[in-house]
């Protein structure tokens, strides 16, 4: 049928015909779609590249051919009430669908007032990409924050990347573009074509809040499935907020997921893949979590996930969400922890992310001294924007809520705090009181912190703060930062330094090994050998150790032991407890081959073990927040580089710690001991066992009633080389 009332349809002005047609109108529901005119309700389709177009109507599905109008690809003409399809002619083709423009406004208003206030804490339901029904039809729901474009279109193959084609409707002063488009499915590929405000086309922009990616090399974002993962964790979930409280044993197993190890001919293994092999290993080897260095959808592998621009979406490059998801579970399954390093600081500069994204700073700053990162030629998100805030919160609880992640470990939290990070003098604003705290920066952490501990009770949150800002653990309502636990970087330096130092100039650097007890307590720590010491030229542990092999073993030996037994919580990367030999190498994998030399085999031996006593004895780890846990016995034997403390706990055995630095074994080393009897030896570092030379205590000693070190009883010790010994109290 023909449409004999087209002739009679209000024109459409030219201006707006010239705008559309050049992919410059932004406002495409005032002209596109169905309307009702002076002589009844007629429909304005605009499709680029269409041959024809009619409308079907009717349970008969009655046909009405559009008229074709200036500039190409405008078709008009009257239709009738009710719903209605369109029959699209292609060069390659017909496709029937409905019109994308028939349909109201899709997000809601209490949406859109919570996107603005920066407190809708499921975002990736409201904005991205979302498959759902409206009025009865499937199809995908997309949603942008744009505010300052002059037009925002959805853009991939099902439109031949043709920005005209699907222009999104802006929800007035929100910001926000949405977009319903009917009969898309999952899988689809997808950017965003952004016009800005001056009417200059963007680089084609990457999902923000996208839940999946392309595979590398490509940037598009990807329409993702609906969730179908059965969760089995629900004992683990029902517990986990007892396992890693500031009084619970945790090991952190810290791994970089394609170089843990590698499958067949080199291939990397994807998250089923380390399901199977990883999770038995972390078991059988007794950590009580892993830690994934960043796992969100990052453009640059090199950047090891540090510069991150999908921030809801596990990268491709171990699979699909939903493999993700099957390999936390299995973590839970076997009462293993999972925390992901993110990222909230920074983000890259790359043209298809974040960056000018809407022709503005939107997410970053104008002012390149608050908003770039010069160590790293990265952008600072700005903190102070309520949206930029609610997107970084937004993605958090993501990670916690939808993939159940017991914790997130944030980066670079010192950049953060600070306006003059790693700036000169004139590089820097201050803040409004002329100090040098990023005080938006400040506020973010703590509403993250809170948002998180409300939402997700149980779940942890530790920053990697590497300077000595007060109360970054202590309570919000009483001005701390509100995170559970933080890295101690400095007792991590301290120890590193003095182990790097040759035997015999030990004694004149007593105090690296004892220092970070001055501040022990003053934050709930996590003790951390974390990559970052084994790159960028540092060498290994290893190879950070002076001597020769049997030194260095028996070095790395030691220092693992006294770690074991120090106050604060355990931070390990994957290769140290194999004595790796070379620096990490993020496109290898563990030298396992060392396993088959009984030095390496005995270190992973003593890190198994230590493990085990650990979580056994509750008075080396319940205490760790505790002062009262924690007494030195001998501190100051310089000369020695001996140092001996108990740690206490009421109602369990003392631990106590003897550790000799020195390649020189000790024979008739008298210690104070608070209670007389068997004091069983549990551990020697030094032991055949672990590749040592076997020097001991014949399992055990016996404290007579001989006063010393300020205690009634004491111990006549023989002190192994280069080894720590850790003793129980039988009672």
């Amino acid at each position: 049928m023909t449409n004999r009332l087209a002739e009679r349809i209000p024109p459409l002005d030219a201006e707006v015909a010239t705008a559309l047609a050049q992919g410059q109108f932004g406002d495409p529901f005032a002209v596109l779609g169905p309307h009702r005119g002076p002589d009844g309700r007629f429909v304005r389709v605009f499709l680029p590249g269409a041959k024809s177009i009619a409308v079907l109507q009717g349970e008969r599905r009655e046909r009405t051919e559009l008229t074709a109008r200036e500039p190409a690809g405008l078709f008009e003409g009257a239709i009738g009430d009710g719903a209605y399809l369109l029959s699209i002619s292609w060069p390659g083709g017909e496709q029937v669908t409905e019109d994308p423009y028939s349909f109201g406004p899709l997000l809601g208003e209490l949406d859109l007032h919570l996107i603005g206030e920066g407190r809708h804490q499921r975002l990736a339901d409201a904005l991205g990409s979302n498959l759902v029904t409206v009025d009865g039809v499937n199809g995908v729901r997309f949603a942008v924050w744009a505010p300052n474009a002059r037009r925002v279109s959805v853009i991939g193959a099902f439109n031949s990347w043709d920005g005209r084609r699907h222009v999104m409707r802006r929800r007035g002063g929100s910001g926000i573009w949405e977009l319903f488009i009917p009969r898309l499915g999952n899988g689809e590929l997808y950017k965003y074509e952004i016009v800005d405000r001056h009417g200059h086309a963007l680089p084609q922009k990457a999902d923000p809040v996208a839940r999946t990616a392309e595979p590398q090399p490509g940037t598009a974002s990807v329409v993702p499935r609906p969730p179908s993962h059965v969760w089995r964790d629900g004992e683990w979930m029902s517990s986990r907020g007892t396992r890693q409280n500031e009084a619970a044993p945790i090991t952190i197993y810290e791994i970089h997921a394609s170089s843990w190890t590698r499958g067949p001919n080199g291939t990397t293994l994807d998250w089923r893949g380390l399901a199977d092999r990883l999770v038995p290993y972390v078991k059988e080897m007794g950590f009580t979590h892993v830690e994934l260095m960043p796992v969100a959808e990052h453009p640059f592998t090199g950047s090891w996930g540090y510069q991150p621009l999908g921030l809801f979406a596990p990268t491709r490059r171990f699979g699909d969400p939903e493999d993700f998801a099957i390999f936390v579970d299995a973590c839970h399954q076997q009462g293993i922890g999972v925390i992901v390093d993110w990222v909230p600081a920074h983000f890259p500069s790359d043209a298809h992310g974040l960056a000018r994204f809407d022709g503005t700073a939107l997410y970053e700053h104008e002012d390149p001294s608050e908003g770039f990162h010069k160590d790293w030629n990265t952008l600072i998100y700005n903190f102070g924007r309520r949206e930029v805030s609610g997107f970084l919160i937004g993605s958090a609880l993501h990670w916690l809520e939808h993939f159940h992640v017991d914790g997130l470990r944030v980066d670079a939290v010192a950049s953060m705090l600070y306006r003059d990070y790693s700036r000169n003098p004139g590089e820097w604003r201050p803040n409004v009181y002329g100090g040098r705290e990023n005080l938006e920066a400040i506020d973010f952490l703590r509403h993250l912190n809170a948002v998180v501990a409300e939402r997700h009770p149980g779940a942890i949150m530790i920053a990697e703060e590497s300077t000595a800002w007060p109360g970054v653990t202590r309570p919000i309502d009483e001005g701390g930062l509100g995170f559970d636990f933080k890295w101690n970087m400095g007792w991590m330096h301290d120890t590193l330094h003095y182990l790097a130092r040759d035997p015999i100039h030990r004694r004149h650097h007593h105090d690296e090994m004892t220092f970070g007890l001055v501040y022990a307590f003053a934050e709930h720590f996590v003790l951390p050998l974390s990559h970052d010491e084994v790159v960028h030229g540092k060498g290994s542990l290893l190879g950070k150790m002076p001597g020769d092999r049997w030194t260095k073993l028996a070095g790395l030996r030691a220092y693992f032991s006294f770690m074991w037994t120090h106050p604060g919580k355990k931070l390990f990367f994957m290769g140290g407890e194999i004595a790796q030999e070379r620096e990490w190498d993020h496109d290898g994998e563990i030298d396992w081959d060392l396993l088959r030399e009984p030095g390496h085999a005995g270190v992973q031996r003593l890190i198994k073990d230590l493990n085990r006593i650990y979580r056994e004895q509750p008075a080396l780890y319940a205490t760790d927040s505790d002062p009262g846990g924690f007494r030195w016995v001998v501190q100051d034997d310089r000369e020695n580089s001996v140092y001996a403390f108990l740690r206490q706990r009421p109602g369990s055995p003392t631990v106590l710690v003897v550790a000799n630095l020195t390649p020189v074994p000790r024979s008739g080393y008298r210690l104070g001991v608070p209670v007389a009897g068997l004091w069983r030896e549990a551990l020697n570092s030094d032991s055949t066992f672990y590749g040592g030379s076997g020097i001991g205590n014949g399992g055990g000693v016996h404290a007579m009633g001989i006063s010393s070190h300020g205690y009634p009883a004491s111990i006549d010790l023989v002190l192994p080389p280069l080894a720590a010994v850790i003793f129980f109290a039988e009672t």
